[in-house]
């Protein structure tokens, strides 16, 4: 799932960064855990006004769609039940200068960086300790 995932985002020029969070990330998932994701890209918006990202992943069925600050979730559920939320957000969730202090809890409860061709994620792990 993380590989198809990355895979996808590597072939978006507009993606500047994928990072796994939560347990997954940290290395304590259970067989209920789900997988959480935070897709950084230039367009966000865009993702709320077409949905074919949806259709490339093609994950699973659409669960919930909602707000979270500064990201908006995507949670799909898989054929196998896995649920995988994907978490769009705008580069500046990674910013460093202050870190905002949800991303800081989101990346203190686990995160290992997918994709961060500019070294954006990097910065941020560094700067949350």
């Amino acid at each position: 799932m993380v590989e198809r995932i990355t895979a996808w985002a590597l072939g978006r020029s507009d993606v500047v960064g994928v990072l796994l969070v939560g347990s997954w990330a940290r290395g304590a998932a259970r067989q209920d855990s789900d997988v959480d994701l935070v897709v950084l890209t230039t367009r966000a918006a865009g993702y709320a006004d077409d949905d074919a990202w949806l259709r490339e992943l093609a994950l699973g069925e659409v669960v919930r769609v909602g707000a979270w600050g500064p990201v908006t979730e995507w949670r799909q559920v898989t054929a196998s039940g896995l649920e995988v939320e994907v978490n769009i957000g705008a580069p500046d969730w990674a910013r460093t200068d202050p870190v905002d202090a949800g991303t800081r809890r989101v990346v203190r409860d686990g995160a290992r960086v997918l994709l961060d061709p500019a070294g954006l994620l990097a910065r941020l792990l560094r700067a949350c300790g």
